[in-house]
């Protein structure tokens, strides 16, 4: 475990605890390299905040008494990641190590009549989520969202094509209101490419574009391993200009010989000429723009996501043997599939919650994100199935 030296005593303690297990005081001062006295200090701080528990004493090789064994107390509270979606909206809730300990998936908010109407549904399905964990609202500590838009700094709407109602709205600070807890709002893209980037296949690599290709393209930027806003938000909104053909307003795209993305991949797979046409000259020009975007940024990779990324490999082989011949370099960017799918904003939400609210969830300002571990999917339930 790499813990920076730049954080303090307290933090480093509480991070050791955390990630790396339960530990006797001697243990974390021989791991940190820092004084007993010091651990000690930082031990007697944490205890008094709760955020650790003594255990079972450890046995002792000599005479004297055990030494205390200190482990992190995860369920002291819970941090919650939604991502807001037409079609879905999904709730990940998460311990104080980063362990997600439930997931569900509930109907999007389309159907709601208007904007208040879509924030009461997504506000019902957390408390919906919470309570089949048994988790009290009252020990939610930080709540992160993903949402289609741009948004600013502070969390505020300041456009959404897909959820227009909400175009200007402070849709944090309605949830805080509702949980009284902080809550960070950002853009689905980006936090996608966040949980790529903490968790997913883009681990290694601190430069890397991530573009959603579903309905709509749309691209998040991880750059010197930070997502990157630019300075009006808008850093990745580039769907109707780096990709011909896509519908001017909505950045939406259309397809000529069936009606959906779906149809037109299984026509093609069945032998049709006219759809199998059609999709090398939409991943020929998908390519084209990839190749405008690598010689903008010149990422490591190049994560693809979004709806279409299921396609798999019929999607990602042509779109490889595409790309070399629109960049006419020596060399390649890897071109990776997604690795948490239609999962991975609100895996993301999670990270932007740890990330921005450090001294909310642990009471340490400078606590690093933790490691994000996701349920495997058959753990995962989905009650808006409940519904039918």
């Amino acid at each position: 475990m790499v813990v920076p030296t730049q954080l303090s005593i307290v933090a480093r303690s509480a991070q050791h605890l955390r990630d790396a297990g339960a530990a006797t005081v001697n243990e974390i001062a021989r791991s940190l390299e820092v004084s007993r006295t010091s651990v000690e200090n930082a031990v007697a701080t944490l205890s008094e905040s709760g955020l650790i528990v003594e255990g079972s004493a450890a046995p002792s090789a000599g005479a004297g008494r055990p030494a205390r064994h200190y482990s992190f107390h995860a369920a002291a509270g819970t941090v919650v990641g939604i991502d807001i979606g037409v079609a879905s909206v999904r709730v990940i809730l998460a311990d104080l190590t980063g362990r997600v300990i439930a997931q569900q998936a509930f109907a999007g908010v389309a159907a709601q009549s208007d904007g208040a109407a879509k924030l009461a549904a997504v506000i019902e399905d957390v408390r919906r989520t919470l309570a089949a964990a048994s988790v009290p609202a009252s020990r939610v500590r930080a709540i992160g969202v993903s949402l289609p838009g741009l948004v600013d700094d502070a969390g505020r709407v300041v456009m959404s094509v897909v959820i227009p109602e909400w175009s200007g709205v402070d849709i944090g600070a309605q949830l805080h209101q509702a949980f009284g807890c902080p809550v960070s709002v950002d853009n689905g893209v980006r936090l996608a490419a966040v949980a790529e980037h903490h968790l997913g296949v883009a681990q290694l690599v601190d430069d890397v574009v991530y573009l959603s290709v579903g309905n709509r393209i749309s691209m998040g930027l991880i750059l010197g391993g930070r997502p990157r806003r630019g300075i009006h938000n808008a850093a990745g909104d580039i769907g109707r200009l780096a990709f011909r053909g896509l519908n001017t307003e909505t950045g939406q795209i259309t397809w000529r010989t069936a009606g959906s993305a779906a149809e037109v991949f299984a026509l093609a797979r069945s032998g049709d000429a006219d759809a199998q046409h059609e999709l090398d000259a939409f991943i020929d020009e998908l390519a084209h723009g990839i190749a405008t975007l690598i010689m903008t940024v010149d990422p490591a990779m190049i994560v693809i996501g979004g709806g279409l990324s299921a396609a798999h490999e019929q999607l990602l082989d042509p779109l490889r043997a595409a790309l070399p011949g629109h960049l006419g370099l020596p060399f390649q960017v890897p071109v990776a599939e997604a690795r948490l799918g239609a999962e991975a904003a609100a895996h993301g939400a999670v990270v932007h919650a740890f990330r921005r609210h450090a001294a909310s969830i642990y009471g340490i300002d400078d606590m690093p994100v933790p490691p994000i571990t996701p349920l495997t999917p058959e753990s995962a339930t989905h009650p808006a199935e409940e519904k039918q």
